[in-house]
């Protein structure tokens, strides 16, 4: 869908912009919190659109809906989650995903945490 990681990081400035409420909010924090937890991250845009950040591997989507935000992380079934955070996505195999309503806040050292991990798992099976 973009051609640059510039192209993608702006799809995904206009596409948090274009929200216009309190879910451009939540998905800008979460974006900002990925981007503390991994500084390499890479930000690419796929699947009709869905912002994806990457490091090594695909560490986790972010998907949109009317009612909530969606971050599923690719390989979250083999991620340490001591805080709980995922909350969605919890009976497949290698997937889990952590839904976000208004009102609600993600532990910010906690999804740091588990963003960590996903990189650290993406980068132990690369080494290999």
């Amino acid at each position: 869908m973009t051609d640059t990681v510039e192209d993608a990081a702006k799809y995904i400035d206009d596409r948090i912009a274009g929200l216009a409420d309190w879910r451009g909010e939540a998905l800008a924090r979460m974006r900002g919190l990925i981007h503390e937890a991994d500084p390499q991250v890479l930000e690419e845009v796929k699947w009709r659109g869905t912002p994806v950040w990457s490091h090594a591997g695909i560490l986790c989507t972010g998907e949109t809906y009317k009612a909530y935000i969606k971050l599923t992380f690719a390989k979250g079934a083999s991620l340490p989650d001591p805080a709980g955070l995922f909350n969605s996505s919890l009976d497949g195999n290698t997937r889990r995903a952590i839904d976000i309503r208004e009102g609600e806040t993600v532990d910010a050292a906690a999804f740091k945490a588990l963003i960590r991990a996903a990189v650290e798992l993406n980068t132990a099976k690369k080494k290999k």
